[in-house]
């Protein structure tokens, strides 16, 4: 019997009413859906599909565990900002989740970013992602697009994976200022769809 919180479609339920529908709360939505019988199907595109999730679940909790650099509270902040523009009600780790199983689908490589920031200074943003890792070889080079909004980023630097792990300055911009910038890679040619997280800061 499906529990109600106020006046049924407008505050929410939760549980299934007779064997038709379910209610439940989903990233912060009430939501419904048709009651189903669960199943466990095992085709090869199911078990396939599946050993994708479990690849990308395991390599995002390695960054995430890793002992000198894990996955910090800015990436995590950044990867959240990427979902907020790319899906509504995504969180950062859905978002990375999808980003790896999109790559190994299409059959490409695959990261995860990590200690990413942007640092202010005199009319620029230094872009720093210092470690990066990778299912293959790495990425070599790949640009920056920034902007005022997270959904324009409609400027671009060309900026080498080794010059962002120094530390790429972003110029020009303009003093009280808030600007977003990503990274993305463009080179090797496996590794085009991963994107880091979207950073921000304020140039002084």
């Amino acid at each position: 019997m499906a529990k109600l919180k106020g006046p049924l479609f407008s505050l929410g339920a939760s549980q299934q009413l007779g064997k038709t529908l379910v209610f439940f709360g989903w990233k912060g939505l009430n939501v419904v859906r048709e009651y189903v019988v669960p199943s466990n199907p095992r085709t090869t595109g199911q078990v396939t599909q599946r050993g994708y999730l479990t690849t990308a679940v395991a390599y995002i909790h390695t960054a995430q565990g890793h002992a000198a650099n894990p996955t910090d509270a800015e990436d995590i902040q950044a990867y959240a900002l990427l979902a907020s523009v790319t899906q509504t009600a995504t969180t950062w780790f859905n978002q990375l989740v999808r980003q790896i199983i999109d790559q190994l689908v299409a059959s490409k490589l695959y990261q995860v970013m990590r200690n990413g920031h942007l640092t202010p200074g005199v009319d620029k943003l230094t872009f720093q992602i210092v470690t990066m890792d990778h299912s293959g070889a790495g990425v070599t080079a790949g640009e920056i697009k920034y902007g005022t909004s997270k959904t324009a980023l409609i400027n671009t630097l060309a900026c080498t994976a080794a010059e962002l792990q120094a530390g790429k300055d972003i110029t020009g911009l303009t003093t009280g200022v808030k600007y977003y910038a990503k990274w993305q890679a463009t080179v090797p040619a496996g590794y085009i769809g991963c994107w880091s997280g979207i950073y921000y800061g304020v140039p002084i």
